[in-house]
């Protein structure tokens, strides 16, 4: 299982209005909690007066990172179903946030569930869920001679090259798709190489 469902772009400001209150939703691709986090705090720096800041997040191939958050509604009432939504969708490495301007009237627990339900849902229609490869980073270490071999096999493997320091001695650093990890592990071991995957 080298795959997983996630969302290929952010969508924001998704409004709903239920009888007085706003509920605004946002989806985000993350890759990790720090993401999620910069996140969480961009949105209370441009919705300082928002009434509630509801939330949840899947994270890892199978999802099995998780958390959904009510941020003071009645509990049970906005994180999980927001939460139920990612299930539902099948996705993870997703942060999905539902904005609440409290309007003057109360939904009761029945209302905010449906609410926070919808908003989430409707914000995930607004964008287009993707199937994504794992990837591993690779290190590899090599002499300047060696970099034709080196730079063919890459390609070989459709490797996206971050970073390459071209000396004596040469360091790649590289993203390949985790389901290649072996295959290119033996080809670089028959060179005689030094490499390590983080």
């Amino acid at each position: 299982m080298f795959e997983f469902q996630t969302i290929k772009i952010a969508a924001e400001d998704i409004l709903i209005k239920e009888k007085g209150s706003k509920f605004i939703g946002f989806a985000y691709p993350v890759n990790s909690e720090s993401d999620i986090k910069n996140r969480l705090n961009h949105l209370y720096e441009q919705h300082p007066k928002a009434t509630h800041h509801c939330y949840a997040y899947r994270l890892g191939i199978n999802g099995e990172n998780y958390r959904a958050n009510d941020d003071g509604e009645p509990s049970g009432s906005a994180g999980l179903p927001i939460y139920n939504q990612l299930l539902a969708h099948q996705i993870t490495n997703v942060l999905l946030v539902v904005i609440r301007y409290y309007g003057g009237t109360k939904l009761g627990v029945g209302g905010l569930v449906k609410t926070y339900k919808e908003t989430a849902k409707f914000t995930l229609e607004q964008t287009e869920i993707i199937t994504k490869e794992l990837e591993s980073e690779i290190e590899i270490r090599f002499k300047f001679s060696q970099q034709n071999q080196i730079f063919t096999l890459l390609n070989k493997y459709d490797a996206k090259i971050l970073d390459f320091d071209a000396q004596e001695i040469c360091i790649i650093k590289a993203n390949i798709k985790t389901a290649k990890k072996e295959n290119i592990s033996d080809e670089l071991s028959e060179m005689l190489l030094e490499f390590n995957f983080s």
